[in-house]
């Protein structure tokens, strides 16, 4: 491995690397209502070997491909500042961050809708598990949670920022120490599925003791890598030793002749036992990758026009979730209404705006918020192939207002700025807007525009 190469750092919740969330073969888990149910071994407070019974409900199928997202977004989300249960970010700062596109990629495309299928599938996964192991209480304990809410804008070549929401109890079994394992995401991008969760389970253990306990061949093949339950022996171990084999030529598993991985038990079962490799000595330092995690809020604001020195500032001075916020209205508004809604430009706009929702003298438009429950209504949307420049087309125009709702609109920011509350301003300008239109003709784009520019 080389040494000079950037540590990017996955973060996994310790009990659910340790098995299977869904089958390998996307024939089978991709389907709708589907159910996975598997089992792992555990020891108990006095050492007793146990069986801990997993229900994973995947209401529209799951993808082994989707844990790469899952793990890689807890990563990001743990690599802020001050990690919170509501992650914001653009899906491009997500996967350039995580290393799918790079900074020249363009915006949308199929790394987008990839991502915007695996968010819709995790969203709907319920976990249950009889004995999982909650660090928290030092226990195992009956759970059930889901894994993700999310909430994105309704055209994926939005600048606006997708939220993600972590489900409470699991947001705090991986913040809890002894909850979450860390790893190399680069070594597990480069893997297929199979040997990824084997990277996984070895990372956990090998961390600990520098040989693994006797894994069930049949066990680990099935319940821990997802292979079908239906394969041979023969071909069950083939498929296992493939997956050994990667991560020995990574330095993950210490080389060894096959008789000492492979053995049969006294059962005549076919056993497996692996031992570290020098992978775990070479690899950087963690503490490395976090000074150099971007905030998700520079690419946003970048987006609106506010320059390299002042977005330092402006995230040093306010609080992130009202930068979050306003960030996204000025991003909403200018995909939305135009530049014409603006007075002077989309950064002053924002910087007007986060001073005085600091100040306490201005709140979010009514607006925003209706723009956001029809993005919660319409998830379906998002995670649809466009069909070429005609659906572009129409989603822009469903987007866009007329040219007398964004003199409306425009008006009522105005009525706002003098002082007046949110619903008294927006009575007051589709009053007034009703009442020019009927002298002046007022649904003509060019008389809205002149008057748009006697507001600024």
């Amino acid at each position: 491995m080389d040494s000079r190469r950037k540590y990017l750092t996955g973060m996994g919740q310790l009990s659910l690397v340790e098995h299977a969330l869904c089958p390998l073969d996307p024939g089978r888990s991709l389907r709708p209502r589907f159910v996975h149910e598997c089992e792992y071994r555990y020891s108990d407070r006095r050492g007793r070997r146990r069986s801990a019974h997993v229900r994973v409900t995947c209401p529209v199928g799951l993808s082994a491909q989707d844990e790469f997202y899952l793990w890689g977004l807890l990563a990001l989300t743990f690599a802020q500042p001050a990690a919170e249960i509501e992650f914001h970010a653009t899906p491009h700062y997500c996967l350039k961050q995580l290393g799918v596109i790079d900074a020249r990629s363009r915006r949308g495309g199929r790394q987008y809708r990839q991502f915007a299928g695996a968010l819709e599938r995790l969203s709907a996964v319920r976990y249950q598990n009889h004995a999982f192991y909650d660090p928290v209480r030092a226990e195992h304990r009956r759970v059930s949670f889901g894994l993700l809410s999310y909430s994105l804008p309704l055209s994926l070549e939005s600048s606006r920022a997708w939220r993600i929401v972590w489900d409470p109890l699991l947001f705090e079994l991986v913040s809890a120490v002894g909850g979450h394992l860390k790893f190399d995401l680069n070594v597990y991008r480069e893997l297929d599925p199979a040997s990824r969760r084997l990277f996984l389970v070895l990372s956990k253990l090998f961390r600990r003791s520098a040989r693994t306990a006797v894994f069930d061949l049949r066990h680990l093949g099935v319940q821990v890598l997802g292979f079908a339950p239906t394969l041979a022996g023969r071909d069950l171990k083939g498929k296992v030793a493939r997956c050994i084999a990667r991560l020995t030529d990574r330095g993950i598993v210490r080389q060894s002749e096959p008789k000492a991985r492979f053995f049969r038990k006294a059962n005549k079962a076919v056993s497996v036992r692996l031992e570290r490799g020098p992978y775990f000595e070479q690899r950087p330092r963690r503490a490395d990758v976090s000074r150099s995690i971007e905030s998700p809020l520079v690419g946003p604001l970048r987006a609106i026009g506010v320059d390299e020195r002042a977005i330092g500032r402006l995230l040093r001075a306010y609080p992130v979730r009202l930068v979050q916020e306003w960030v996204d209205i000025t991003l909403a508004a200018q995909e939305r209404f135009g530049m014409e809604f603006f007075t002077r430009s989309p950064a002053a706009f924002f910087v007007d705006n986060v001073r005085n929702a600091a100040a306490g003298t201005r709140t979010p438009p009514d607006w925003w918020h209706e723009l956001r429950r029809a993005e919660r209504r319409r998830p379906q949307n998002r995670s649809r192939p466009r069909r070429g420049k005609q659906s572009a087309r129409n989603t822009e125009s469903e987007n866009k207002l007329t040219p007398s709702e964004t003199l409306a609109e425009a008006v009522r920011v105005q009525f706002e700025v003098a002082g007046q509350p949110s619903e008294v301003a927006r009575r007051n300008a589709e009053r007034f807007t009703a009442e020019w239109a009927q002298g002046s003709n007022a649904a003509e784009s060019d008389q809205v525009q002149r008057l748009l520019a006697l507001l600024a």
